[in-house]
């Protein structure tokens, strides 16, 4: 993407009324005024909320808010070039229940409250096969920490990924820790039984995985 379009896109991003943007040291600094907030400052109801961890372009995010009327939905991604698309196409279906969060996965701990989050979805992470970027996978323990802290007592996380490395890491840190794995499957749309949630909705990106006939794995699982 040109750096014409980037910059229209982060104009325009500006405009949207589903999209926060906090500075960074507002973050850091633990001063995000949404904190905690969001069902009341943002969506307005007590429906629960449930977050889209490096959301892309949004597809996912947008998608669930149409199926599901009654719960909140929120991507979050640290480029908001991307979900730009999903941010857009929100405002044009008037969907009042999808919201865009441009920060850092890592800092998510001081953009929420505690157990202020029903339900995560990580779709299509980086896996970051090499060890020294285990620090960054989004499954590591530090970042399960991170998610517990603002996950309600029996909340749940997704991870759907084209990654068997990233599928096998997770599933065996979830057993070695003593987490609740409540569904894994190394194939969704070859096995049956897979929930109809994660078959049903498909980013760009899935959809061309699947062309290449690349298994697409799931698994969903609470954190003790």
């Amino acid at each position: 993407m040109g750096s014409k379009n980037k910059l229209k896109r982060f104009r325009e991003n500006e405009t949207f009324s589903n999209v926060y943007q906090p500075n960074r040291e507002e973050v850091l600094n633990n001063t995000f005024s949404l904190k905690g907030k969001w069902n009341k400052e943002v969506f307005k109801n007590d429906n629960p909320i449930v977050l889209e961890l490096g959301c892309g372009k949004g597809e996912y995010s947008v998608e669930l808010a149409r199926r599901y009327p009654n719960t909140n939905f929120i991507g979050v991604d640290i480029k908001g070039s991307r979900f730009w698309r999903g941010a857009k196409t929100a405002v044009e279906e008037n969907l009042p229940n999808v919201a865009f969060l441009r920060t850092q996965i890592e800092l998510i701990e001081n953009c929420f409250g505690t157990h202020e989050v029903d339900e995560i979805w990580i779709t299509f992470p980086d896996p970051q096969i090499k060890y020294k970027r285990t620090k960054h996978r989004l499954t590591n323990e530090e970042f399960l920490a991170r998610y517990k802290n603002i996950l309600k007592q029996e909340g749940i996380v997704n991870l759907k990924t084209d990654s068997e490395f990233m599928h096998g890491y997770t599933l065996g840190l979830l057993h070695g820790a003593g987490h609740k794995v409540l569904y894994a499957n190394h194939h969704v749309y070859r096995n049956e039984g897979a929930p109809e949630v994660v078959t049903a909705i498909q980013t760009f990106y899935e959809s061309q995985y699947l062309e290449q006939n690349k298994p697409i794995t799931y698994i969903k699982f609470q954190l003790k």
